[in-house]
Order: C-alpha cells, then structure tokens, then sequence
C-alpha cells in the first residue's frame, strides 16, 4: 500500500513538472511572456549634480611687492617689521633722494640770482629815472653820469635833450621786458621747487593696499618689501584629467574638520602652463585659484595655510526627470523597461542627458511619474506581462482604506476573474 502512495506521488509530480515545463517553452504562452519584477522604481524630478573632487590650501588673494632704486635713492629705515597688519596708505621705509636734493639747490641758486638780477635792473631804472628829471626841469644844469652816458652811448655835451630823453625811454622799456622775463623765470623755477618738494615728501614710501607684511629684504634686495592681502583665497593644483573637465567660473564647495559648514565658491583663476617644467617622468599639475564668496560667513577664520577639501562642480541640472542608472540598459540604443497599469513590460528608447551620482537624466522618454523596472533578471520580449510579490509589510487596512469604493470593486473583480 506505501509503495502505490509513492508511485502515485512521483506520477504526479513527474505530470507536474512536465505541464510546467511545456507551459514554459510553450510558444507565444503567457507564462513565457511574464517578467517577474521584482525592483522598481518612479521617473523623479530632481537635481543632478556631475562633481570631481579635489584638495587646497588657504592662502593670501594677492601679494604684492615693494621696489626699491639704490642708485638714485639712499635708504634710511624700514617703518614697518614682518607681520605686522597694514592699511593702504601705511608708511613702510624712508629714504632721502640725492639727485633731488643736488637739483633743489641748482634750481633754488638759479632762483636767487635772478631776484638778484631784478634788483639790480630796479636800481638802475630808478637811477635813469632820476637822471631823466634832472634834464627835463634844467637842461643846462643837468648831473653828468658817465655810466649812464657810456650804457646809452650819448654825450650830453653834443645831443639834445630830447634824444637822450628818447634813449632813456628805450633803455627803460627793454629793462621792464628784461623784468618781465626774469619773474617767469621765478614763476617756472618754484614750480619745480615745488614738484620736487613733492616727490620728497614720498620720501616714506607707502603701502597700496591693506594686508601684512609677509617679508622684508633687510640686504635691500628687490623686492624690498612683499606684502600680501587680508582676504584670502583657495589654492590647489589639478591633475590632467581635472583639467579637462575644469573651466574658469565653475562653482565649488570646501569642507574642513574647523568649518561648520561648507564655504561656496567659484574658480578664478587657472594656469594652463603646468607649475614644474613638464616631464614623461611624472604627472603634469596645473595650479588654480578658487574665490570664495564674501556672503559666506565664518565664525573662525581660517588660517593661512589651512588645509581643504574641495568639490568642483562641473555640470548641475535642476528639476529634470531622472532615473537610477542601473534600470539603463544599452543593447543596440539605450533603453529601459516601463510597467504600465495594464500589467505589462514595455520597452522604451530614451535619449540619455547628464549622468552623475548614480542617476541619469531623460531628456527623451518616459515621463515623470512612470514606473521603471530595475534590473529585470529576464526580459523575453516586449509587451511582456509582469508580476510582483507581495509586499506584505504594506497590506494593512490603512492602505486599504485609502481606495475609493471604486476601486475597491474594481480590484476585487480582478482578482476573482483574471485567468
């Protein structure tokens, strides 16, 4: 009696395996079409951000140096000492101009003899002036002045009075023009007592702008002083890969154990000649310099020479339809498999957008809301019919609750009638 129960068990078992096996070989059979899903995902609107990451380093925005002319200048004293923080106009060293000084006294020598000159011209235009009224009140008992004679080249003995009175006019009006010049002489040598006086009262050389004073060259080798600016900035190097992806304006983000939050920022500045001299022996590196923006707040500074860690954003798309990049699958053309409210599988070409961070964007496809399956383990054909398990954690009669009357019938019907 146990014997037959065996055989009848194996006959039946055997029937079943083999109705299963033909049902699934079975040409254009249902169960040959039916894709079980397993994992599935919704087309999102989201944000898509392509990133590289990075290091820097905090360092001054700009530095600026200090020259100094030994040849034409003689150096007094610094007035400043390494470190300290200066604001631009600030003095730095003094130094005395020799050639400046030497010119002063020419200029200043040239000025006194021409004052000099326009007393002596005065005088003697008071001494003809003198002489002029002693012929017009008494002719004949005029005071002879050879001098004045021998400058006039008369003799008052044999020429009328009315011609010397002439020459004496003449002699007058060319001493007044003789004047005349030499006070616009005066006029042009204190204009550049002036100027002078001027460039030596730059004698205190000052700072151009705000910042500290990083070096001073006390041999008075060039540059003298260096200074760099209060502001500062992040500095780092990219490797070659970095640098095609790289470009001036991109925006970044820096992170450090000292921050609280990361400092936003854009690429300023980069070199596109590599910072040591290129070589098959090692990997080029081109140095950059990232701004950080001055909205940002920070509650400690960060000091010179702090180490970051930076994050460049290369490409960001905000609230475009996306999906996980393993539900892409790329035989032939790129392609995902969309499940539709009828229960069945389609496939859908898509044209690919921006890929990062694990997602991918659809610029061509299906739409926000859709359902994707995600690694489907064996897609037969399209228009495939699809199953799912049982979710069982979400069958609870909250969820159930949430159907309308409508819909309650409907799916009740379904699940009496569907074959």
């Amino acid at each position: 009696m146990k014997k037959w129960k065996i055989a009848a068990v194996s006959v039946v078992s055997a029937a079943l395996i083999t109705v299963n096996f033909y049902l699934i070989e079975k040409k254009e059979s249902k169960v040959e079409r039916t894709v079980f899903a397993e994992n599935w995902t919704k087309v999102k609107k989201d944000t898509i951000t392509d990133t590289f990451q990075t290091k820097g380093v905090i360092k001054p925005v700009e530095e600026y140096d200090i020259y100094f002319d030994t040849k034409k200048n003689d150096f007094q004293k610094f007035l400043v000492k390494e470190g300290d923080e200066v604001t631009a106009g600030s003095s730095l060293f003094e130094y005395t101009t020799p050639e400046l000084d030497a010119l002063k006294g020419n200029l200043e020598a040239e000025k006194t003899a021409a004052e000099g000159e326009i007393v002596g011209i005065n005088d003697y235009i008071d001494k003809l002036k003198a002489y002029q009224g002693s012929l017009t009140s008494n002719s004949n008992e005029a005071v002879i002045d050879n001098s004045i004679e021998k400058s006039l080249n008369i003799d008052i003995t044999t020429t009328s009075s009315d011609l010397i009175e002439s020459n004496i006019e003449q002699e007058m009006y060319k001493l007044e023009l003789e004047i005349n010049r030499l006070e616009e002489k005066i006029v042009m040598l204190d204009a550049q007592l002036s100027s002078i006086e001027e460039q030596k009262g730059a004698v205190e050389t000052a700072s151009e702008a705000d910042g500290v004073v990083k070096n001073i060259n006390k041999n008075l080798n060039n540059p003298i002083i260096s200074i760099v600016s209060t502001n500062v900035a992040i500095e780092g190097d990219f490797s070659e890969e970095e640098m095609k992806k790289a470009e001036v304006g991109m925006t970044i983000k820096a992170s450090s154990p000292d921050l609280k939050k990361a400092l936003n920022g854009t690429i300023g500045r980069i070199h596109s000649y590599p910072a040591e001299e290129p070589s098959l022996k090692k990997d080029n590196r081109f140095p950059f310099q990232a701004m950080i923006e001055p909205g940002d707040e920070v509650t400690k500074p960060l000091l010179v020479g702090s180490k970051v860690n930076l994050t460049v954003i290369t490409n960001e798309k905000a609230g475009v339809p996306s999906i996980p990049v393993e539900a892409v699958h790329h035989k032939k053309q790129p392609h995902v498999y969309k499940l539709t409210k009828k229960g069945y599988v389609d496939k859908h070409y898509i044209t690919k957008g921006l890929k990062a961070e694990g997602k991918q964007e659809l610029i061509k496809g299906p739409a926000v809301g859709d359902v994707i399956l995600i690694e489907p383990n064996r897609i037969v054909k399209n228009h495939s019919y699809f199953v799912t398990p049982i979710q069982f954690e979400k069958v609870k009669s909250a969820s159930y609750k949430k159907f309308t009357t409508r819909e309650k019938v409907r799916y009740i019907l379904l699940g009496m009638l569907e074959k």
